[in-house]
């Protein structure tokens, strides 16, 4: 168990490791990885990677021989370090396991001690001395060993320590090596990456080759799948002519039925229809009444809301300009006027708009009626060379919204008419937009979905454009060539997008959505530089369920200039599969782009979104409110304000203050004029698109278009601001304020992209006070609004000064200790005196220690304050204590030596009671049993204004405290309400008191007292949790009522009595429950009587049923007193409803599915009076005492059944009665789902070896569905068998109870010993004879009668060896001699039929043999239902030639005929071939000892004369014995020696034999003689006698 520790170093493991070969460290040198340079390096960077591989090889070159072997050490001595942790690891758990069990066996022998002690003084006390000397002995052996044990555990526990300081050595050495052991971890995972990847290579070829290979399969068992259907196609053609002449001929009568069914049911589809028409209609109505009220409540919400939001926005915005110092009501009027501008502004646009849209109107009428009068007069002419009324119209109206002037010279027309249809077309377009924007609502789905292509990419822009301009514009539109030209191309394009999205179904399920997956999912180019290229790779995936195509179709059109898309068409592509698409981008602008990519796939159009940002400018300052505190006056601190530029642009700033003017306000105001109006220069398309945008972001997000226009409304205000303060500071002069809070030097300068600079602000007090300032900060960018920021801080002259002016103490308690330390600074370059006072009110509850001190120079001096308060503080200190708020605002005073004006600061605290109230003080909980608990509340009010911790402390054993135990928190002025549990342990008065202590130790009293009591009877259980019962079943429970008194000894047991009475004497107890009116619950017996020592079974059963609470029914009637009468006679007239009847049915069915659970809570009283209730008279009651009443408690839930069962009358018990074992009864149970919602069924297993089957499997019920349940009962033998089948769902599980029983065929048979001896018959006769078998079961039982020479083993049975040539032991043999003839030697008869319940039935079995022979034998048995043998019955017979026979003696022949022929001998030499036939007879003679007398040896021989139907001369048999004289000297006696025996009948010939005198032991005596029987022939038998004598035990 020891081992030693070895402690060692790394050089100790270094030098016990061999050195490596040199060979050896060449190899491992080569191996080390060389990077590949990347793509983009790999152009540009070819010379400098040489040079890199170059200097890597020779700075391998350079590792020593050295190095490579302490790599090599290393590495070994890691291996022997974790081998050396895993063995020191077993051995310090293998040393705790000893040291737990060496623990254990102290505690073992100390325990051993603490009995024999006791044993030692109970001897002691029956002063029984051998026995006190004898455990006395034991317990010193007990202390020998453990002492042992105890020396055992300290060497363990060294051993241990030893171990674990070993182990502690190893962990260190192991963690020097951790870097080594890492090193090699990432060399093996690597390794196993490889090798990963190897195997998904090898298993992605194995992958596609057995793809191929079941491709090959499909195929060929497509192709022999299609010649079978070709076949079964001809084969079914075939078929069918073969039929059609009978199906003609039923044709008709199918016909003329089928007529007058349809009829039928046409017109109860259409009552069905109408009926659920109205019922439709009415379910619709009422949704729409609900729909609209709630949607009526959500627009007035709505509202009410915005004009909430406005009223807050507008509060919030007063209160931050408010705080920012600024004029609300200046702000308010400039934001006023600027939407009423705004408002005039949109006015206007809007009656240009209409002016607009009225003259294109009138135009194009004017147009339409012009182009009808040509054509009218003659046909339109080709040339376009002179300008037309309207193409200068069309030129106009283009000038004037592009704001050019009218062009005179010729020159330009005749250059601008070529772009003149283009451009008139645009400005229709504008103009269309325009009549869009206005009418915003009545743009529909329809007209969006018509503006676009039904596949992105296949229409060009002019037909996109040309789809919104009129009819007749479109006509003279050059569109590429005559009408032919241009129906060809419709076609063409109608066949395209007809054609190009297909719908793809796999395994019957249509694909629907984004056909391909773009990783990333936008395509964003940010911060570009002009000039330059930008080049992005995107992943398309494709996510249908099969192959798939994808096609570029190119970019939008303000993107085409700008955007390069290289896109090479992988062809099908796989589910899941993925291809690349390189995106190149190059500005030539410096303008926000956007856009998308289209693709077309095979099942449709979809498109990547692209976004291109300039580079801008995202400025902020960390902070808004810079506070410097308080400082002296003539001290300067500073802060830093942080100004961060996260965008890709940089900026010029300047720092100044909030009330100067730069000039970058004048430029920046300026380009923002110029940038309008540049904006209002843009083409009018753009104008119209933006403000459409803009509507709708109005719309859809309000709240950012609200915080946007507030942001503008700021910057406008801003701007007024500045201006305001330029003019001002023109002519002001620069105040002190100014002056004290400062920029530092750095106030201006560049801040470049995502970068950020620190700028300083000073604080210089001048004048003691509070100093405010504001800040901004402008910028060059014009798109940079412009930011702001407040410095504020604090100027004292006090040189000794308290940082907190208020001494805050929360809340307090009184009696309750409470300090805090106040620190006082000094700005005084001298050491200063302080002496602290406080007011002469509050000197006996705070104190300041020490009263007096010195502060040194610029230094802090620590004061502490305790406060004590006392219950007085309310009247010692009135002036400074409030009794309504509780609020204590002590002054305290610092005086300073040499200084008039004293130092002031205010101590403040809120004082408090600590006192909890209990209420009620004291409780009676009157009467109560000991097997009862009885509860009730007290209330435990805090009035403290702390909360506090409270715990009843010493509760006794009878009394407990809920929740928590009595323990707890309460809150401040919190009322708690605890429950109280009383339950008394015996009977007696309870006077006790509760003790709840606060957390300050305060203690409050309640007081209690109670009456216990004992009651005669108990109850096995006081509560009853029944299971989750579903309405209409049924549960139950069994309890039991216990009469334990047995003896008024008080000493044995407690008596039952109530308090301090007298106890109940010994006797019979009654006892009656006492069930509410109307329950679910029934108790049986309800009544009855306990002897002593008994105990009386109860069943308690709860019955769940629809019922209606009669107070419900009550109060019904007193609110409604004119409506009693109505419903009972109602009542009366309607019909009596069956349980069985399928209204009773529905019904049912109807309330299960209306009902909605409930729980119910039952208490019985149970009344207990002595006396036998079978003593009393008829007119006499029982004294119940109402002490000593017992109360069951019951737990009822009822849940909502989610499967009924519809048949058998909704009952769960199924009886299948009485079935014969081995037959098959069938049950259907039809199951219903009443439930909302559908069901998965789980079925519970039966017992795979029983009776019960299920038939029918289903694992899903819908939502009203009715499904049957196929279930079997097949008995395997005699037994009552019970099951239950489960069926589980998730709302719960549905009980079926299966009850068969299994009656087996109890037959019983007249014969006893199952044998039936025939006799002996002579040959060629017959004789016969009968028995019965008596059904004794309750089913009918079908049998049949099977002979064992008529069974099919037979020929097996021939094969085996005959018996005799086996041991006497296995001579069993069943079918004997049979007849000659092939006839079988037994028949019966019937052989088969039915037996019926009770009934017998009578069996005649014939005896027929055809020849001579002894041993005539046969097997009959009786098989029940063609199955079960019931009984075997052993058929015997003999036959002889001749009338007489001779039984008895020993065997001294086999049972089996011989195979040689027997010699027929003539009549006439047949007494001369007569031979003498043996009969061997052994007699034993027992011989016991002399004085014992022994009875003789006695045998007996059969003389028989078979009976029979032939005439024969002789009637009778005569027989005679020869030398019975002779026989009689060898101690024989035989009687009678001759006779005659009649037909039918047989004799008995007794013999006996008892020893000569002169018999000799040991030579066995034998004799023979002479039988000779005469009847119709004469036989001669050779009787010999063999006699021994035994000697008996």
């Amino acid at each position: 168990m020891e081992e030693p520790t070895v402690q060692f170093s790394d050089e100790d493991l270094m030098d016990n490791f061999p050195t490596m070969d040199d060979e050896r460290i060449q190899l491992e040198d080569l191996d080390f990885d060389v990077e590949r340079p990347s793509e983009e390096q790999e152009d540009d960077g070819d010379h400098s990677s040489v040079k890199k591989e170059s200097a890597g090889a020779e700075k391998m070159r350079k590792t020593t021989t050295k190095d490579r072997v302490q790599a090599f050490h290393l590495r070994k001595s890691l291996n022997l370090l974790d081998k050396m942790h895993e063995e020191k690891d077993v051995f310090i758990q293998k040393t705790k396991g000893e040291l737990r069990i060496c623990r254990q066996r102290m505690d073992l022998l100390d325990k051993q001690q603490e009995s024999l002690a006791a044993e030692i003084a109970t001897e002691k006390e029956a002063n029984n001395m051998a026995a006190v000397g004898r455990l006395q002995a034991a317990s010193r052996r007990l202390q020998t060993e453990l002492e042992n044990e105890k020396d055992l555990q300290s060497k363990i526990t060294a051993m241990l320590k030893d171990s674990e300081n070993a182990m502690w050595h190893i962990e260190i050495q192991t963690g020097r090596f951790e870097g080594v052991r890492k090193h090699h971890e990432e060399e093996a995972e690597a390794r196993q990456r490889n090798l990963k990847i190897h195997s998904a290579q090898q298993l992605q070829k194995e992958k596609e080759a057995l793809e191929k290979s079941e491709r090959n399969r499909l195929l060929r068992a497509r192709k022999s799948l299609h010649t079978q259907k070709e076949l079964g196609l001809r084969h079914q053609k075939l078929v069918e002519d073969a039929q059609r002449n009978h199906r003609i001929a039923v044709k008709f009568l199918k016909a003329s039925l089928g007529r007058v069914r349809e009829q039928e049911q046409k017109e109860e589809m259409e009552l069905r229809k109408h009926t659920q028409r109205r019922m439709d209609a009415v379910l619709a109505l009422k949704n729409n009444i609900t729909a609209s009220r709630e949607t009526l409540k959500k627009f007035q919400a709505w509202g009410q809301n915005r004009a909430q939001q406005a009223k807050q926005k507008a509060l919030t915005e007063k209160e931050v300009i408010l705080a920012q110092g600024g004029d609300a009501f200046k702000y308010l009027f400039h934001q006023r006027r600027h939407q009423e501008l705004e408002a005039e502004k949109r006015a206007f646009e809007e009656e240009q708009k209409l002016r607009k849209q009225e003259i294109v109107s009138r135009i194009l009428k004017e147009e339409a009626e012009e182009e009808q009068r040509k054509r009218r007069q003659h046909p339109p002419s080709k040339h376009i060379d002179r300008w037309t009324l309207r193409d200068k119209t069309w030129k106009y109206i283009s000038d004037f919204c592009e704001g050019k002037s009218a062009l005179t010279s010729t020159h330009q027309q005749d250059s601008e008419q070529l772009v003149l249809l283009p451009k008139s077309s645009h400005v229709l377009k504008a103009i269309s937009i325009d009549s869009v924007q206005m009418d915003l609502g009545s743009i529909s789905t329809e007209d969006e979905v018509l503006a676009e292509p039904d596949i992105p990419g296949l229409w060009n822009k002019e037909a996109y454009q040309s789809h919104q301009e009129p009819k007749e514009d479109m006509d003279r539109k050059p569109v590429g060539g005559s009408k032919m030209e241009k129906d060809i191309l419709a076609r063409t394009l109608e066949h395209l997008r007809s054609g190009v999205v297909q719908k793809q179904v796999v395994s019957g399920r249509e694909f629907k959505g984004r056909p391909f997956n773009s990783k990333p999912e936008v395509i964003h180019f940010k911060d570009f530089d002009i000039g330059k290229v930008y080049k992005k790779k995107i992943t398309l995936i494709n996510a249908t369920y099969t192959i798939n195509y994808c096609k570029l179709v190119g970019v939008e059109e303000n993107l085409k200039d700008f955007i390069h898309i290289d896109f090479d068409p992988p062809g099908p592509m796989s589910a899941g599969m993925s291809c690349e698409v390189l995106v190149t981008f190059k500005p030539m602008i410096n303008k926000d782009l956007e856009g998308n990519v289209s693709f077309l796939a095979q099942t449709g159009g979809f498109s990547v979104p692209l976004k291109c940002s300039t580079k801008k400018c995202s400025l902020s300052l960390d902070k808004e409110l810079i506070e410097f505190g308080s400082y002296v006056v003539g001290e300067t601190t500073s802060r830093i304000i942080t100004l961060t530029n996260v965008g890709g642009l940089g900026t010029k700033f300047k720092f100044l203050l909030a009330s100067e003017f730069f000039e970058m306000d004048e430029s920046q105001s300026a380009v923002k004029i110029s940038s309008l109006f540049t904006y209002e220069d843009k083409g009018l398309y753009e104008k119209i698109m933006s403000s459409l945008s803009e509507q709708q972001l109005e719309v859809n997000e309000s709240s950012q278009l609200d915080l946007q226009s507030q942001k503008e409304s700021e910057k406008q205000l801003d701007e007024t601001e500045v201006t305001t303060a330029a003019v001002s500071a023109m002519t002001a002069v620069p105040s002190e304020e100014q002056a004290e809070i400062t920029l530092g030097e750095v106030t201006e300068g560049e801040i470049g992209p995502f970068s950020s600079i620190k700028v300083p602000i000073n604080f210089t007090p001048v004048i003691p006070g509070e100093v405010q300032t504001k800040f901004k900060v402008m910028f060059k960018d014009p798109q940079s609004p412009t930011l702001y920021f407040r410095a504020t801080g604090t100027a004292i002259d006090v040189p000794v000064w308290v940082p907190k002016a208020t001494v805050d103490l929360k809340i307090c308690m009184y009696d309750r200790l409470y300090q805090d330390s106040i620190t006082v600074h000094t700005r005084s370059k001298a050491a200063l005196r302080l002496k602290f006072e406080v007011c002469k009110e509050l000197r006996g509850h705070i104190e300041l220690l020490p009263e007096t001190g010195y502060i040194q120079a610029q230094s802090t001096y620590s004061v502490q304050l305790k406060f004590l308060p006392r219950q007085s503080l309310p009247e010692d200190a009135r002036k400074y204590f409030d009794p309504a708020s509780r609020v204590l605002e002590a002054p305290m005073t610092i005086r300073v030596a040499d200084q008039i004006k004293p130092v002031r600061f205010t101590v403040q605290a809120i004082v408090t009671t600590s006192d909890l109230e209990i209420n009620p003080s004291e409780i009676n909980f009157g009467y109560c049993t000991i097997y009862e608990a009885i509860r009730t509340e007290i209330c435990l009010t805090n009035l403290s204004l702390l909360p506090q911790e409270f715990g009843f402390v010493g509760l006794p054993k009878y009394v407990d405290i809920q929740p928590n135990d009595g323990f707890g928190t309460i809150l401040p002025l919190e009322t708690l309400q605890l429950d109280l549990i009383f339950q008394p342990i015996k009977a007696k008065e309870y006077k006790f008191e509760l003790v709840c202590k606060s957390e300050i130790n305060r203690c409050f009293k309640v007081s209690c007292q109670a009456v216990g009591v004992h009651p005669p009877l108990e109850l096995s259980h006081y509560q009853i949790k029944f299971s989750a019962t579903s309405l209409y079943d049924t549960s139950v429970s069994t309890l039991y009522v216990i009469n334990s008194h047995l003896s008024m000894n008080k000493l044995i047991h407690s008596l039952p009595q109530i308090g301090s009475e007298e106890a109940t004497p010994v006797g019979p107890t009654s006892f009656e429950f006492l069930l509410p009116p109307n329950s679910p619950i029934t108790i049986s017996p309800a009544v009855g009587t306990v002897l002593p020592g008994k105990f009386q079974k109860e069943t308690v059963q709860k019955k769940e049923f629809w019922r209606t609470s009669m107070s419900t029914v009550r109060v019904h009637n007193r609110e409604r007193p004119t409506r009693v009468s109505t419903p009972q006679a109602a009542e009366m007239q309607r019909p009596v409803i069956r349980a069985s009847s399928t209204e009773f049915q529905t019904a049912q069915a109807t309330l299960s599915k209306a009902f909605q659970g409930k729980f119910d809570r039952f208490v019985i009283p149970c009344v207990v009076a002595s006396g036998d209730i079978k003593d009393r008279k008829t007119t006499e009651s029982l004294n119940f005492s109402p002490h000593n009443t017992l109360y069951l408690e019951l737990w009822c839930p009822a849940v909502a059944p989610f499967i009924v069962v519809t048949s058998h009358k909704g009952k769960t018990v199924f009886n299948f009665g009485d079935i014969a074992v081995g037959h098959r009864s069938v049950q259907k149970i039809t199951l219903q789902n009443v439930s909302n919602e559908d069901l998965t069924l789980e079925f519970s297993v039966l017992n795979p070896n029983g009776p019960f089957v299920r038939l029918t499997p289903f694992n899903k019920l819908c939502s009203g569905e009715t499904q049957t349940l196929v279930v079997s009962f097949s008995p395997h033998e005699n037994i009552l068998a019970q099951e239950t089948l489960d069926i589980i769902t998730k709302r719960g599980t549905l009980s079926l109870t299966f009850i068969g029983m299994g009656v087996a065929s109890m037959i019983t048979c007249s014969i006893d010993g199952n044998i039936l001896n025939m006799g002996y018959v002579l040959a060629r006769e017959s004789v016969s004879t009968n028995f019965k078998l008596q059904n004794e079961s309750s089913l009918p039982i079908k049998f049949f009668m099977s002979l064992e020479s008529l069974s099919k083993k037979k020929a097996e049975t021939c094969q085996q060896l005959p018996k005799f040539l086996t041991s006497q032991e296995q001579r069993t043999e069943i079918v004997g001699t049979q007849n000659y003839n092939g006839q079988s030697v037994f028949s019966i008869v019937p052989v088969e039929g039915l037996m019926f319940s009770g009934k017998a039935q009578e069996f005649t079995v014939t005896f027929s043999p055809d020849h001579e022979s002894l041993y005539f034998s046969d097997l009959l048995q009786v098989v029940l239902f063609e199955k079960k043998v019931s009984h075997e019955i052993l058929l015997k017979g003999a036959a002889r030639e001749h009338m007489m026979f001779v039984e008895g003696g020993d065997p001294l022949d086999v049972p089996v005929e011989s195979l040689a022929v027997i010699t027929a001998f003539d009549p006439e030499h047949k007494e001369e071939a007569e031979e003498i036939k043996p009969i061997l007879v052994t007699l034993n003679y027992v011989q016991f000892d002399t004085d014992t007398t022994t009875s003789p040896a006695t045998r007996e021989l059969q003389v028989g004369c078979i009976r029979t139907t032939q005439p024969s001369p002789r009637k009778t048999v005569e027989f005679s014995l020869d030398g019975v004289s002779w026989l009689q000297h060898k101690g024989f006696s035989i009687e009678p020696s001759r006779g005659s025996v009649e037909r039918g009948q047989t004799k008995t010939i007794n013999i006996s034999w008892v020893p000569p005198a002169d018999f000799d032991p040991d030579h066995p005596l034998m004799v023979s003689t002479l039988l000779q029987l005469r009847g119709d022939v004469k036989e001669t038998y050779k009787v010999i006698f063999v006699a021994h004598v035994v000697t008996g035990l």
